[in-house]
């Protein structure tokens, strides 16, 4: 019989929803996004072992596994990961089929948990986790529409778009072309979040009405503009949501980004006007703060947080708006975070649900949206602040990086594969792998520290390399790993010669003479005085991962904190002129600086810092590559001047 198992959270219906005895948090022991996380995982554990609940696809598991992956993300610690894939091992089939999932249903709330299918199958690589992915990716192709094009919200609400529409589909729909190569689909969704704000703005507030009905036949609806009465907090927390997460799947130089931007701009625009100036929240009906009954509400306020601090960090919106999410945040903890006696974190305040329509008639009237009940550690409201927290928990890292880029060679190293569904990629290194082989989390804590990530697939110049404060070239390809590998020449070691003098910072990560091109590589780092070996050092065998062990002395001038790394089969340093070692193992030379007129080289013989090695899925606890990783690239960057 199926293990059933229901994500459909009311107050008093699992667990802790309701604590007996609770307390104002203080001192917690780990960042509040971890301690949420926890009290979400043991709530709500997985596998389910008993039968008490049913299964149900829902998009509220969607909301707070997007959280809990990204504090995944943050802190590497595979207890995360694996228990999104838990939870998603319990839906997904082998074949690809999702229990309790219909397509004919035309729900677009069931998009939304597709995000962490997609996930899955990037780290891992899993089939099943694909196939499950394209029965959503097919529900858009055949979800129906308005005649402008905007999704209707379910199949039996007709004709109706709901600002909470745009964040079940749209980040997963972004995620899925850049991934795919859609490149058509990204009009599709510009014009999804431009259509709904040009019908449902409020021109006096800027804020934006939940729902539109283009039929105008809803009861709920203007029978002159078709919008729903009022602003309801969490539709638009979602609407902030899903434009900050298009945005880090949309294309760079597409010229709808610019229109989201501008549309997420008048959101914060709005969104700051109608914050509470003493409590730094915000209401249920949002331009009512002064009604009967109406309050301050949670989830909106975490969505919110959550939206302008990412926007921030992206770039997209200006530092201004961090005061705004700061006091908000502040304002979160004060009203709605408590500990029990057991010592778990719960959040108060979040309102169960609100909709339009359906049976009984839910009509959109101020009463009707206070009249749905506010209980305590609510699954979409615990998904936001997670994400809230997160996102400003990455304020406490230096930002070192303000204004610069980090720019990643796809040119040396440049190899491609055929993909799922047989379309040729690049992998290997590269920022947006999050398979072992991929640099995506370096990145992603990169990002953490101020600055922007950037690709080169072309031979490097000055006009190119001008945008550059830190410039990685890993791996260069041999023949056997590239049809027709771009080899190092003296145009370009002429090229980068000139741009590190001139103050950039150069990054050379090699490998063993078995896995990367030495000889041309070699000419471009004995310029400044290193060169790479041809012998292997370090190997290991199976998982004795202590084989590939290196201790990091007591005061060395970039790992403060990370005490032990893992460097598996690498080339050792050879060092004359300029250059010094900066870690040393076994009389070799690992890692290596060189200072070259205003700029300065850091040298490694391994790509030590891909995803398999500092994800947390693989490795003992006790390495510390990723603490590493971050370290390294806040002292680059430190001493990287901007441009």
């Amino acid at each position: 019989m199926m293990k059933r198992f229901i994500i459909a959270f009311l107050a008093g219906s699992i667990g802790l929803a309701s604590c007996s005895t609770t307390r104002q948090i203080s001192n917690q022991q780990k960042p509040l996004a971890q301690e949420l996380s926890k009290t979400v995982m043991h709530k709500w554990p997985f596998p389910i072992e008993n039968n008490s609940r049913p299964l149900k696809w829902t998009y509220e598991t969607g909301v707070f596994l997007e959280g809990i992956t990204n504090v995944w993300k943050s802190t590497a610690d595979a207890t995360y990961f694996n228990y999104v894939q838990r939870c998603m091992d319990m839906f997904v089939e082998a074949d690809g089929t999702i229990k309790t999932y219909k397509l004919a249903d035309y729900n677009i709330d069931n998009i939304r948990t597709g995000r962490a299918l997609l996930m899955l199958y990037r780290v891992t690589g899993k089939e099943k986790y694909y196939k499950a992915a394209a029965q959503l990716r097919k529900q858009l192709q055949e979800h129906p529409r308005t005649k402008e094009g905007s999704y209707w919200h379910k199949k039996i609400y007709p004709h109706q778009v709901w600002l909470d529409g745009l964040y079940m589909g749209m980040p997963f729909y972004a995620e899925w072309a850049q991934l795919f190569n859609e490149p058509e689909a990204f009009n599709d969704i510009a014009n999804q979040f431009i259509h709904i704000e040009k019908v449902a703005r409020d021109p006096k507030t800027g804020l934006i009405y939940h729902g539109w009905d283009e039929s105008r036949e809803q009861q709920w609806s203007n029978k002159e503009t078709g919008n729903s009465p009022h602003f309801w907090g969490r539709a638009m927390g979602w609407y902030g949501m899903a434009m900050v997460d298009v945005l880090d799947h949309f294309p760079v130089n597409h010229p709808k980004r610019e229109e989201i931007v501008a549309v997420l701009n008048r959101f914060a625009a709005a969104i700051e006007a109608s914050q509470d100036k003493k409590s730094g929240l915000w209401y249920q009906v949002m331009n009512m703060p002064d009604g009967k009954g109406n309050y301050l509400e949670a989830s909106a306020s975490c969505m919110f947080v959550y939206t302008l601090a990412k926007g921030i960090r992206l770039g997209v919106l200006p530092t201004k708006y961090e005061a705004v999410a700061q006091k908000a945040y502040t304002g979160i903890q004060k009203q709605f975070l408590e500990t029990d006696a057991e010592g778990f974190l719960h959040l108060n305040g979040t309102v169960s649900v609100a909709g339009l329509g359906g049976k009984p008639y839910r009509d959109g009237s101020y009463e009707y949206y206070l009249s749905e009940k506010v209980i305590q550690d609510d699954p979409k409201g615990m998904g936001a602040f997670i994400l809230a927290a997160n996102e400003m928990q990455t304020r406490n890292n230096p930002q070192v990086g303000k204004g610069k880029t980090v720019l990643l060679d796809n040119y040396f190293n440049n190899e491609f594969r055929k993909n799922i569904i047989g379309q040729q990629e690049s992998f290997h290194y590269i920022w947006d792998e999050m398979d072992n082989n991929g640099f995506s989390l370096l990145g992603e804590h990169i990002t953490y520290a101020g600055a922007k990530l950037a690709t080169l697939k072309a031979a490097p110049t000055a006009a190119n390399l001008a945008q550059a404060n830190v410039y990685i070239i890993v791996d260069p390809d041999t023949e056997k790993e590239t049809a027709y590998p771009n080899f190092m020449d003296a145009s370009s070691i002429q090229e980068i010669k000139n741009w590190v003098s001139q103050g950039g910072t150069l990054v050379l990560m090699a490998n063993d003479e078995k896995n990367a091109e030495l000889d041309k590589f070699n000419k471009l780092a004995e310029v400044f005085g290193i060169r790479y070996k041809k012998e292997l050092k370090n190997p290991v065998t199976g998982n004795q991962y202590e084989m590939g062990a290196i201790p990091v002395p007591a005061g060395n001038e970039i790992f403060k904190s990370a005490k032990k790394l893992y460097l598996k089969e690498i080339s050792t340093l050879q060092l004359q002129g300029p250059s010094k070692a900066v870690l040393t193992h076994n009389n070799d030379v690992v890692m290596a600086t060189a200072k070259y007129g205003k700029g300065m080289v850091f040298a490694v013989g391994d790509p030590w810092l891909y995803n398999e090695y500092v994800d947390g899925r693989k490795l003992p606890a006790d390495f510390d590559n990723l603490t590493a990783g971050k370290e390294l690239f806040h002292w680059l960057l430190k001493l990287t001047p901007s441009k």
